[in-house]
């Protein structure tokens, strides 16, 4: 047994160093970092991304290499750049004084420093219509150095029809929760959209949760299937269909009802990431939203939701996480232990889903706890919100049918 769990934890191992390897050698490949534009002394200045969806907000980054301090020039309520509409040979210099947001002051950065400058103040004064910008860096005594460029393009047609029936109405519900409320607070208001929603896919939702255990019920027979016919792939197929039809058992009722969900839950986390500052959300608040009268409440328990915490939601997050898939592989779990207890020797099958099942419980609550340390507080709420009432779906599952015969 010893000798087992070495093995077992070997190759657990291995196979974390090479998703982990295989996943940074894909990034580098295929997402390789942006080549910045050096300039005078040191100075490094590119765009975040180059290209920017139409709605979404343009991001300058800025790096000072030099051995001193540089300063720039406070120039708010204009950015610390100099801005131009670019058509052909053509450079129309842009001015305003008008902001979405109250503008932040860039006036100092000391040697070695490296920041990330919004223009998110600016995307409905300066940055409001399509086509291709420059920005140069306003440096004060100093020649500035190069200006970079970056274009701003309409979303595709899939975007704009998620915006259309997912996004938008997923955003004024939660302004509308949030204006029934005192000091519309966000965090209470997110609370109650989440639960909203996780009760309307609340059928679908446990519907694969049923054919999930079905499932792992079966997998016994399905294993001693594939032992037996392992040598002829059709009939493999043809028993494995049987014993669907005998046991009524719908292999896609786990997997449909959870992709019908995907959309909503997937614009739900992105209204909660991007729509906390209703004044950068304008284009996806419907009409009588426009001029609210009043902003969030972004205060929840002591906490600022516009920013990430790290005392708070990391660990909670990570026990919540552990805790939902030792419910979801419950079953499995009972199902190894009477089989240590009759001494029945482990297949090769079995030892590949403990590694998998081993990947899961625990690799995805460290991500979901890293990836809390990067989203603002909001985001946080609402996954664990969501995470909470998934628990008790799978605890209501897991007591139906861990009462069966296995």
């Amino acid at each position: 047994m010893a000798e087992k769990r070495r093995s077992s934890l070997l190759q657990f191992v291995l196979i974390f160093a090479f998703v982990y390897l295989g996943t940074q050698f894909a990034v580098q490949k295929f997402f390789p970092p942006e080549d910045a534009v050096v300039v005078d002394e040191g100075i490094m200045i590119l765009m975040e991304d180059e290209t920017v969806k139409g709605d979404h907000t343009a991001t300058v980054i800025v790096e000072n290499r030099t051995a001193s301090g540089i300063t720039l020039t406070d120039r708010c309520p204009m950015p610390p750049f100099d801005a131009w509409k670019v058509d052909g040979d053509v450079r129309t210099p842009l001015t305003t004084a008008e902001v979405a947001v109250p503008c932040v002051s860039l006036t100092t950065l000391s040697a070695g420093d490296k920041v990330s400058y919004s223009l998110a103040p600016w995307k409905y004064s300066l940055f409001a219509e399509y086509g291709t910008y420059e920005v140069q860096l306003s440096l004060e005594g100093a020649e500035p150095p190069s200006p970079v460029q970056f274009s701003i393009s309409e979303a595709g047609t899939i975007t704009q029809i998620f915006r259309s029936f997912i996004t938008k109405p997923l955003l004024n519900l939660l302004v509308f929760i949030a204006s029934l409320l005192p000091g519309y607070n966000l965090g209470v208001a997110i609370i109650l959209l989440t639960i909203i929603i996780k009760l309307i896919l609340f059928l679908p939702t446990q519907h694969a949760l049923e054919g999930q255990k079905k499932l792992q019920l079966l997998q016994p027979k399905l294993d001693e299937i594939r032992k037996k016919y392992k040598d002829d792939p059709k009939k493999m197929n043809e028993e494995t269909m049987a014993l669907w039809k005998r046991e009524k058992v719908n292999p896609f009722q786990s997997c449909l009802p959870m992709l019908l969900q995907f959309p909503i839950l997937i614009g739900l986390f992105f209204v909660i990431r991007d729509g906390s500052v209703l004044e950068l959300s304008q284009h996806l608040l419907y009409e009588p939203y426009r001029d609210l009268p009043w902003q969030f409440g972004h205060n929840f328990l002591g906490l600022d939701l516009t920013q990430p915490s790290k005392y708070l939601f990391p660990p909670l997050l990570v026990v919540m996480q552990f805790i939902q898939m030792k419910l979801t592989f419950a079953i499995a779990e009972r199902k190894k232990t009477a089989a240590q207890k009759d001494n029945k020797p482990k297949g090769d099958v079995d030892q590949a889903q403990a590694i998998q099942q081993k990947m899961m419980l625990y690799m995805l609550p460290l991500m979901i706890g890293f990836f809390s340390f990067t989203v603002p507080d909001a985001v946080s709420l609402y996954w664990g919100v969501s995470t909470l009432f998934a628990i008790g779906q799978q605890m209501i599952v897991n007591r139906e049918h861990l009462t069966l015969k296995q």
